[in-house]
């Protein structure tokens, strides 16, 4: 029997996402939330070779072991811990460590497909939109890719152009449908990240937490 609270928070890559989570994380306390992220159930690719990882399409729906990520919120919203994936971006392979994650009351599901996935969909409370211009995404995406995962100009260019973009517009835009709520101009929409832990506070209420 379900028991605790699933958000899902969807958007493009680079839309601010994970900043949306990380203030509702902020807002109601470390000790209810805890952030989950989809890139962390991308399968497992260290059965290729490493030239065939790096040019495979990790925007698509098949990218990502959807059937363990289920799995594992399900055990989460009845108040049971899991173990939780670490994914290696450099070397696009999943770790043999994981992290202990739960019980906790308020589940933040952040990804760019997890609204595309009916049955991810049905188990959340409230559905969430990240709505950032292509252009500011693609920015961000390109020095977050530079920074933090050790790839080049070219490379991120060249992922976008042949996968990004077009899952996007195939598999994420759409989803936009979905959404209880869409957030304008990403993180920095404190109004609405307001009304949104306004809502998740009262949702908490009516559990008796």
């Amino acid at each position: 029997m379900k028991k605790n609270i699933l958000i899902g928070i969807c958007g493009a890559s680079g839309s601010g996402k994970t900043l949306v989570a990380q203030s509702i994380h902020q807002g109601l306390g470390s000790e209810k939330v805890v952030i989950m992220q989809e890139d962390a159930y991308y399968k497992n690719l260290a059965q290729i070779p490493f030239t065939e990882r790096s040019i495979h399409n990790f925007d698509h729906p098949d990218a990502f072991d959807h059937a363990l990520l289920i799995l594992q919120i399900r055990d989460l919203l009845v108040g049971k811990a899991i173990a939780h994936p670490i994914y290696d971006y450099k070397t696009h392979t999943r770790t043999k460590i994981s992290r202990p994650v739960g019980p906790h009351e308020i589940i933040v599901l952040e990804g760019i497909l997890i609204l595309n996935d009916p049955e991810l969909r049905e188990m959340m409370d409230i559905k969430v939109y990240v709505d950032t211009p292509t252009d500011i995404c693609f920015i961000r995406r390109l020095q977050r890719d530079i920074e933090e995962r050790g790839r080049d100009v070219i490379s991120v260019i060249d992922q976008y152009m042949k996968t990004v973009r077009p899952m996007y517009l195939q598999y994420v835009e759409p989803t936009r449908q979905y959404a209880d709520i869409i957030i304008p101009q990403g993180g920095k929409n404190f109004v609405a990240i307001d009304l949104l832990t306004t809502k998740i506070k009262s949702l908490l209420e009516e559990m008796g937490a």
